[in-house]
Formats: C-alpha cells, sequence, structure tokens
C-alpha cells in the first residue's frame, strides 16, 4: 500500500506544487520507498509509494502512452495479470505494477472497471483527454484502504483526496471518510455505490433485508479462504504473519504456511531442474513451476513463513501463538511489551489512527508496536486476521442474539463498519511503518460464500448451555469456520486442536489483561473527576462514558482540533438491547469466565 494526495478544480495548480507535496509528506510513512508528483491543467496528484510489486518499476503516478490519464493508488490488484490479458494484446504496458491495469480498464468499461478488480484499492484517477478535466476516486469494497474526501468554502468546486485524514485538515473544513464500495465522478459530483453483493441489504440503516439461507458448504467455505490467502501471497520482498495464537490469525498462518512451502519447493525444483539442463543438454522449462513462482513472486531469501506476535510477559496471545507456529514450523517472533511503553505510544497511535474509539485504540497500540519491530527486520507486507469475527458473528457477545435475523443483521452490520474499526486499525497500524496488511478473510468471493450461510448455523451457546456435535466439537463462536479447518485433505491437520478450538479473546485482552487495566488506571490518574463530571459542556456529540473514553478524546482533540476532523471518527457501541455491558472488553461478556469455567 501507498500513501495518495489529489487536488482537483485548480485554478493555477503549478501554484499549489509545493503545498500539496507538503501535503503528501505527512503520508510518507506510508510510502517511504519514492515519492511522484503530477500537476495538470486543474489538478494536483501526488504519490508516496510502498513498492511491493512491480519494485522497479511501478513508479506513480502512472501516465498512459497519450499523457492524457493519469493515476495514483493505493493498495494491491491481486488479478491484474488476468485483467491485463483482458484488455487484448494491443495495450503497452509501462511497468510491472499491479496497478497500471487501471488505465485501460477505464477506456474500456469507465467507471464500471471498479467491479473488475479483485483487491483492496483507492485510487484517484485523472482524466484530461475532455474538458473540463474529470477526476473519477474509489475505493475497495470494504474499506480495507483509508481514503478521506475534503472540501474548502474557500475554494468552491475544489474537491481534496488523501489516504488520511491529516493531509486535509490544514485545507479542508468539511471532510468525510470516503464510503467503501463507492466511486466518486466529477462530471457530476456523484458518489455511487458499484459493490452491490447477494447479501448487501442496502445502505440505509433499517433497509429491507433479505435472510441468508444457505446451509454451509465446509468444502466451499475452506477452498475459499485457501484462495484468499494463495492470492494475498502476490509479492516481491519479504512477507509473514501476523499471529496471535486465536483461531483467525492462526488459520491465516496455516494456509500460507502451506502455501509457502509449495513455492519454496517449486523454487528447489526449478534450480535443480536448470542445474542438470547447465550440464546435460537444452533447457526443457516446466510451465507448472514458472507459473507458481511467477504468481506468487516469492523471494528466495524467506523460504519459510516468518511469523510474529506480540504480548505482556506470559499473556495468553504470547503462550497460543509459539505453540501453533510451532505446530506450524514457521519461523517465529515474539515481543514483549510493557503497559507503560503502551500507555507512552498512545499519542503517536492516535495520531497514525485519526480516531477516538476506545475498541480501536486499545487493540491498535499493541499492534503499532509490533509493526515498528517487523518493518526493521526488512518485512513489507503481511497477512493479518481481520473480519472473520464480524462474517461470521465471533464476537462473545453475539450468543445474544434473540434469532437468527437478528443474528445476520448485526453481521452484515459490522461487516459494513469493518472500516471505522478494524479494517482502520489494521491499515493505519501497520503503515504507521510502512508496513503492508492484507486480510484474506474480507475477500470478495469468501464473502459471498459466508455471508450467505444461515444464520441459525453460525449461532452458538456457551459455557453450562454449551453443545456439542456428533464429533464431541463445541458448538462455540464460529463454529462452522472451525469445523471447516478440521480435517485436512491429505491427512495433516491445519491446527492442534487447542488452537483450533480455542476461545475467542479479543486482541487487546489476549496481549495480556493488565493492558487495558492500565489504561483504565491511568485514566484515572490523570483525568479530574472535575473535569469529567464537565465533559457535557466541554463535547456535544460523542460525549465520553469513561475516564478512559475522556482520556482519549482529549488526546485526539489535542492533535486534530477542528470539528471537520472530529466528525470522521465513529465510536463502536455494544448493543445494548442485547444486554450487552458497555465496555467493549471480551472480559466484560459474562460467558467469557463462565465458558473457561465450563472448561
Amino acid at each position: 500500500m501507498c500513501g495518495i494526495f489529489a487536488v482537483h478544480g485548480l485554478e493555477k495548480p503549478s501554484a499549489d506544487r509545493a503545498h500539496c507535496i507538503a501535503c503528501s509528506k505527512r503520508l510518507r510513512h506510508r510510502g517511504p520507498d519514492w515519492s511522484g508528483c503530477f500537476v495538470g491543467k486543474d489538478a494536483v496528484l501526488v504519490h508516496e509509494r510502498l513498492a511491493i510489486v512491480g519494485v522497479d518499476t511501478g513508479a506513480q503516478p502512472l501516465i498512459s502512452e497519450d499523457g492524457k490519464i493519469v493515476l495514483a493508488v493505493n493498495g494491491e490488484i491481486y488479478n491484474h495479470i488476468d485483467l491485463r490479458e483482458s484488455v487484448g494484446p494491443d495495450v503497452k504496458f509501462k511497468t510491472h505494477s499491479d496497478c497500471e491495469v487501471i488505465i485501460p480498464l477505464y477506456k474500456k468499461h469507465d467507471k464500471e472497471l471498479c467491479n473488475l478488480l479483485d483487491g483492496m484499492f483507492s485510487f484517484v484517477l485523472l482524466d484530461e483527454s475532455v474538458t473540463p478535466s474529470r477526476i473519477i476516486a474509489a475505493r475497495d469494497p470494504i474499506g480495507v484502504t483509508t481514503l478521506y474526501q475534503g472540501w474548502s468554502s474557500k475554494r468552491p468546486g475544489t474537491v481534496y483526496f488523501a489516504s488520511e485524514l491529516k493531509a486535509l485538515i490544514d485545507d479542508c473544513d468539511k471532510i468525510i471518510s470516503f464510503p467503501p464500495g463507492h466511486v466518486y465522478d466529477s462530471r457530476d459530483q456523484s458518489t455511487t455505490r458499484y459493490y452491490k453483493p447477494s447479501w448487501w441489504n442496502g445502505d440505509a440503516e433499517g433497509a429491507d433485508f433479505t435472510e441468508a439461507t444457505n446451509p454451509t458448504d465446509y468444502t466451499a467455505l475452506r477452498e475459499s479462504l485457501e484462495d484468499a490467502v494463495r492470492k494475498r501471497l502476490m509479492s516481491e520482498v519479504p512477507y509473514g504473519v501476523l499471529l496471535s495464537g486465536g483461531l483467525d490469525s492462526s488459520l491465516i498462518a496455516a494456509i500460507a504456511a502451506r502455501e509457502t512451502e509449495k513455492v519454496a519447493q517449486a523454487q528447489y525444483e526449478l534450480r535443480h531442474r536448470k542445474l542438470q539442463e547447465a550440464s546435460s543438454g537444452p533447457p526443457t522449462p516446466n510451465p507448472g513451476l514458472v507459473g507458481l513462482i511467477n504468481e506468487q513472486a516469492t523471494l528466495a531469501a524467506w523460504p519459510q513463513l516468518h511469523s510474529f506476535s506480540i504480548g505482556l510477559e506470559n499473556s495468553p496471545d504470547l503462550l497460543a501463538a509459539r505453540k501453533a507456529a510451532h505446530f506450524l514450523g514457521t519461523v517465529h517472533h515474539e515481543y514483549v511489551f510493557t503497559v507503560q511503553e503502551g500507555l507512552d505510544a498512545i499519542p503517536e497511535v492516535i495520531y497514525h489512527l485519526e480516531t477516538y474509539d476506545v475498541t480501536t485504540v486499545r487493540a491498535s497500540t499493541p499492534m503499532y508496536l509490533l509493526s515498528r519491530k517487523i518493518k526493521a527486520m526488512g518485512v513489507k507486507m503481511v497477512l493479518s486476521g481481520e473480519g472473520s469475527d464480524e462474517i461470521l458473528g465471533g464476537y462473545l457477545y453475539f450468543h445474544a442474539a434473540p434469532d437468527s435475523k437478528s443474528f445476520q443483521q448485526e453481521c452484515v452490520k459490522r461487516v459494513k463498519n469493518l472500516h471505522t474499526s478494524d479494517c482502520l486499525r489494521a491499515n493505519k497500524s501497520t503503515m504507521a511503518w510502512g508496513l503492508e496488511a492484507r486480510v484474506p478473510f474480507l475477500d470478495k468471493a469468501f464473502l459471498e460464500v459466508a455471508m450467505n450461510i444461515d444464520a441459525k448455523e453460525k449461532m452458538f451457546s456457551k459455557g453450562a448451555n454449551q453443545e456439542v456435535d456428533e464429533d464431541g466439537c463445541p458448538k462455540m463462536e464460529k463454529y462452522i469456520l472451525r469445523k471447516a479447518f478440521d480435517c485436512s485433505p491429505g491427512g495433516k491437520p491445519y491446527l492442534p486442536r487447542s488452537i483450533l478450538w480455542r476461545q475467542k479473546e479479543q486482541f487487546s485482552d489476549g496481549v495480556g489483561y493488565s493492558w487495558i487495566d492500565g489504561i483504565k488506571a491511568h485514566a484515572e490518574a490523570v483525568i479530574s473527576d472535575d473535569a469529567f463530571s464537565k465533559r457535557a459542556e466541554r463535547w456535544k456529540d460523542d460525549i465520553p462514558d469513561t475516564k478512559e473514553a475522556y482520556f482519549i478524546r482529549d488526546v485526539f482533540d489535542t492533535l486534530f482540533p477542528t470539528e471537520a476532523a472530529a466528525k470522521t471518527a465513529v465510536r463502536w457501541i455494544p448493543r445494548g438491547d442485547w444486554g450487552c455491558a458497555p465496555d467493549p472488553s471480551g472480559r466484560s461478556v459474562s460467558i467469557h469466565n463462565a465458558a473457561y469455567n465450563a472448561e
């Protein structure tokens, strides 16, 4: 991923070049490898590059052969090879970048091109072949990448785009988080939805709702996730996996380890074949081996998968991740942090997150610290397990859903809003250090399978009410996902049973229960009772309901003091109508301890 900044509708864009570069420089942590700038007739596009695919030739902004179309992209297009073939042999590509294919797709399909892309992306495309010039901007279906849109009352008719809020706050007095699955068109200033999957029930709250009715196809569930991981191993640089020891990250690591082993074996066989050919005669290339290596472009320097975990000393996640890594045979790296180190990092974390949501800050801080360690090792890309809990109703509070329809509605709602929470965390916590996180659970094909499964088959019980299936497996949260990977084609298990059937821990809990307790204690110490009692006088909207929330909001306001900035932040509030506690920590759900006591 990268950082993009664009302004359209300028009267004298050349006069704004230096200022636009200065704004984009605030995004340079996202793209430390190179910077590029294009100044057009009435627009400026700036790009901060993190090179992962097309390392030597993919500098941006990308410009068409005739110089009329200019493109800046943040993200990865996993099906770019197939898309290159689809535009025909007459199209000449100037780079090996996975993003360049967007230009000929635009010429052929206009803004309908967005539905053809399989990946995570935000892009701005400038078309100067028409008068006035046209700009379109789009964000991937779920919002794995971040994108903001802004306007300035001092410059009517001018529109701004940036990967992060901080690049816009000095110029724009109106800013929105650009909606996922949408495309903007300057011809009529419209923003329309292009992503319309079968399970989507409209954008409005309370829109018509169709219940999912498909029975669980365990093979389709397993194979679609394996495909999602496989395509995300597209890389020309060393990669790894974030491994908390929970179900989601461990499954991603298990699949990635198998795929990495396949590629390493193919590389070995190809090298061995070349040595034989060099000594015995003309080459006889094996298209299968070459194709497998080229498809994933894995560096020979990393023939074994590396895994990374973080936690307080002896935390649940560190212990579980160690066990999973040993089973999978990854080269494992674990990092121990202290509560004080986490507290010291919170202002930096909020600066990069650009939100005051308590849950997001709690979980992002360890991820932020871990990302710095990973980048220091020379790794640029990691796989992560975000999205599974929203898709499958894996959060412990889902046990309180009154019926399957409510369960499914909550799943859809949580997936729709992932861009305000877990996607935002995964993107910004890692990109703060120029590390890209890819999330296989949010693959479009996997979503199509998993979101259409009858919610009756996703519902679960806990504690004394725990049901078991005919094989003695507990019908716990994400039962169908666990069951899909409980057997293995070829006989080798994906994971140890203690990991495959481990109870859900929220990341901020799993890194060590003292972490959340430490934030709360710190907030109690720094926020006076008097200040807290006057919180409604200070804030009219999103009034903090705890001293921890007050402390985090106070830091946010110091860093981003404008009303426009505050309006882009979204707080997640647990469902009170299901009897959920207001504290989003997994431990606040009464069944958490009950489930452990029942084990």
